[in-house]
């Protein structure tokens, strides 16, 4: 997977390219850390060319919220305890700090499966999702 960045004024877009899954989540997680102790509080992730998103990558997506948040990330070694904590998320309402940008069909599924539809706000245009944060 690759991973690109590009700043609109304090918002980082997060580009993400291939799969996210128990081979690369770590990079995602490892670069929203970076972006954050460099200041950024507010994440689009731009989804448009993720093909495949794994429940390893959804460990990712909650730990990118929970960074934005000032939250504490799970032990991302604890496995499965990791991932339960995603329906803890839930408890604190639609993510106001982190953006879905243009997810595929096939990726869409996954996060509508898991409730993540009703989690982070999705967005078809970057405009929109930028403005969002307002």
């Amino acid at each position: 997977m690759n991973i690109s960045v590009s700043q609109n004024g304090p918002i980082s877009i997060i580009k993400l390219d291939g799969v996210l899954d128990g081979q690369t989540y770590q990079d995602l997680i490892v670069k929203a850390q970076e972006l954050y102790n460099a200041g950024t509080r507010d994440f689009v992730l731009d989804l448009s060319d993720l093909t495949y998103i794994s429940s390893a990558g959804l460990v990712a997506f909650h730990s990118v919220a929970l960074l934005a948040r000032g939250e504490l990330l799970p032990d991302i070694d604890s496995g499965w305890s990791a991932y339960r904590a995603l329906g803890r998320s839930s408890e604190a309402g639609i993510q106001k700090h982190v953006k879905l940008l243009n997810p595929r069909v096939d990726v869409m599924s996954v996060l509508d499966m898991v409730g993540f539809g009703q989690l982070f706000e999705i967005f078809t245009n970057l405009d929109d999702a930028l403005k969002s944060f307002e």
